[in-house]
């Protein structure tokens, strides 16, 4: 269990000893072999499978701390670890370890016209910081990811999943053992006070090179405020799905349903759904209709209410609300010129999806939609590391430096340039 240390220069001293542990364990990381990390990996995913009965009894003990409280569905959801769950975190694990190592890679090569020959090769960042919330599959996924990219991590959990987490961390420590390497190359802070979130923000005396925020939206804040180090930002998703007046009616339909229903607590849930004033009299009421008989609450626009009028009417809040729940908000809009300019004012610009057959309609929102991910004719549920074939995410970056999109294992490097001459000087 995660003991709470008094606020002061204990938290202090205790966060600088991490910092300084994951420093000294990020050398030997960054050329770490291929072999070994892949090794540690594997021997990770293999001891959370063997350790199941444990994580599950220290979920069940995170979930009931939390009983009686006002807290969402959604939340609930995040918190809760099942023998599915597990199965997929481990198998997200053993897919990072097959994916190619991106370390050492050359990005891109080019010779001088004096003779010198130029590569840029992808490099560890370092240290990075994750502060993540409910999610305790974010101590494997962050942890695997950083590891394969060569970098060390200081994880902190929040209070919620504070023992299912530290289960979990158990297991990743024990598969870098297994492997000979630095067993402070993954730690997990072992205290819940916030002093700690400011002492990682301040960088621990310059350990840490990159925050990472995974949680809600007073989080991301808090940290972009008060960070002196660099932040890979993971706003809310706000995230729209356009069914523009050439879209598959049925195709639209499951496809609404699967946005927003299939897990309502994740970030690529679907919050808000406009539609093509030109199909209000052959897709709105359809798709009105699915959503209601899935259990979704629609909080409708006044376009909508016109065809529906025993809809809850959406404020202005709504167009800008992550619900994270069943509730999604409904717009009619003047066709791809007006799904376009609603997503532009309210959008945290994570992921939008388009439905449409009109490859012209199309053409326009993957040029003009300016968000981490766009898709034509799939589920925002898609907007997932995993899904993408990285194996894992450490987040969704929603910023334009440096990573964008899901962070995988390239999006946690960075790069040098290798220059090699033959006795040239510079003129």
């Amino acid at each position: 269990m995660l003991d709470t240390v008094a606020p002061g220069p204990d938290i202090d001293a205790l966060m600088n000893d991490i910092g300084r542990k994951a420093k000294a364990a990020a050398r030997p990381l960054g050329f770490a072999s291929t072999e070994a990390k892949n090794k540690a990996l594997n021997a990770m995913a293999e001891a959370i499978l063997a350790n199941k009965a444990h994580i599950l009894a220290e979920n069940a003990k995170d979930l009931k701390d939390i009983e009686g409280s006002e807290t969402l569905a959604s939340f609930v959801d995040r918190l809760t670890l099942n023998d599915k769950r597990i199965a997929e975190m481990a198998e997200g694990i053993r897919a990072i370890a097959a994916l190619a190592d991106p370390v050492g890679e050359v990005i891109a090569a080019w010779d001088r016209p004096n003779g010198l020959k130029i590569e840029r090769v992808r490099t560890p960042l370092g240290v990075i910081g994750v502060i993540f919330e409910s999610r305790p599959n974010v101590t494997a996924d962050a942890g695997a990811l950083c590891l394969k990219a060569g970098n060390a991590v200081i994880l902190r959990c929040g209070s919620d999943s504070r023992r299912s987490s530290q289960a979990i961390h158990a297991c990743m420590v024990e598969g870098l053992k297994a492997a000979g390497l630095p067993e402070h190359a993954i730690q997990l802070v072992p205290v819940t006070d916030r002093a700690a979130v400011g002492a990682m923000l301040r960088g621990l005396e310059g350990a840490i090179d990159v925050i990472v925020p995974r949680g809600g939206k007073s989080l991301v804040a808090r940290v972009q405020n008060e960070a002196r180090v660099p932040v890979f930002a993971h706003l809310e998703g706000l995230c729209h799905i356009y069914v523009d007046a050439s879209a598959d009616l049925e195709m639209a339909k499951k496809i609404v349903v699967n946005a927003k229903m299939r897990r309502t607590g994740i970030c690529g849930a679907a919050e808000t759904l406009l539609v093509d004033g030109a199909a209000i009299g052959t897709h709105l009421t359809p798709l009105l209709e699915v959503l209601t008989d899935a259990g979704c609450e629609i909080r409708a626009s006044a376009a909508v209410l016109k065809v529906a009028p025993g809809l809850k009417p959406a404020t202005e809040e709504d167009w800008s609300t992550e619900y994270l729940d069943a509730i999604i908000s409904v717009a009619v809009v003047d066709g791809i010129s007006g799904a376009i300019a609603h997503i532009q004012k309210y959008s945290s610009n994570h992921t939008e999806a388009v439905i449409a057959e009109d490859s012209g309609v199309v053409a326009r929102f993957f040029t003009e939609v300016d968000s981490a991910i766009l898709l034509h004719n799939a589920s925002t549920q898609f907007a997932d590391g995993g899904e993408f074939g990285m194996g894992a995410e450490i987040g969704i970056a929603t910023g334009k430096m440096h990573a964008r999109g899901p962070v995988g294992v390239e999006q946690l490097t960075s790069f040098k340039y290798r220059v090699r001459g033959a006795g040239q000087t510079r003129p």
